[in-house]
């Protein structure tokens, strides 16, 4: 049960706001509750409050923590939103209901040969670097509608483009950008929007938004 002060209740209240906003249905947008790196009692916590949706940056930090869940609270969603290495790709799919960081042809092409293997694939997010910065994942704005080609020619079925604006810019050119290729791409979902943008993003046609720090609090630093 949502205690109505806890930083759920309030996060989900942004989001009805949000989603009113725009002149969205209400619950048309899916809120990611971004638990990595988080200690188990908060994530328990949110779960206990009734949220099933979460997203992990880690195969391996995900592996150990989310099968005790899942056999504790029915119904959990896992979302993949990090780099994910190729040589990861099996355990991923076998893990996530949906991977949003789908990146460069030698993933699609394992996740292709995975999917015709199992015969079904995670729901699939192309990442897209719409700063186009050196550092960071994701396929260049330039190159996307030919990837995206790309993907479906391996009988990959991707349901829409993710992407993390650079840090400290203004988000909403970033996400008018990426709905502008979804949509032109025929893709019907898009992944932004993060703790302090997430309402910039349903204005701009989010379907799921990654809510971590605002949700659970700083993080801790990695091991």
């Amino acid at each position: 049960m949502t205690d109505s002060s806890s930083p759920l209740a309030t996060i989900r209240r942004r989001l009805a706001a949000a989603e009113a906003a725009a002149g969205r249905a209400p619950g048309s947008v899916t809120l990611i509750a971004v638990s990595k790196v988080q200690p188990d009692d908060r994530v328990r916590a949110v779960l206990a409050e009734g949220q099933r949706v979460f997203g992990e940056n880690y195969v391996q930090e995900a592996a150990a923590k989310w099968p005790g869940f899942r056999a504790t609270f029915p119904g959990v969603q896992l979302h993949m939103i990090g780099p994910l290495q190729t040589n990861k790709a099996k355990q991923a799919v076998e893990l996530f209901d949906a991977i949003h960081s789908l990146d460069r042809a030698s993933l699609a092409e394992k996740l292709a040969r995975l999917a015709q293997a199992r015969g079904s694939s995670p729901a699939l997010f192309i990442q897209v670097n719409t700063g186009a910065e050196p550092q960071k994942a994701g396929i260049l704005p330039q190159d996307l509608d030919a990837f995206v080609a790309q993907v479906r020619a391996l009988d990959l079925d991707p349901q829409g483009l993710m992407c993390i604006p650079p840090e400290g810019a203004d988000s909403a050119p970033h996400f008018k950008t990426l709905a502008e290729m979804a949509a032109r791409n025929g893709l019907p979902g898009l992944s932004m929007g993060m703790s302090s943008d997430f309402e910039s993003a349903v204005a701009h046609g989010a379907t799921h938004v990654r809510v971590g720090s605002a949700l659970f609090g700083a993080r801790s630093a990695k091991a």
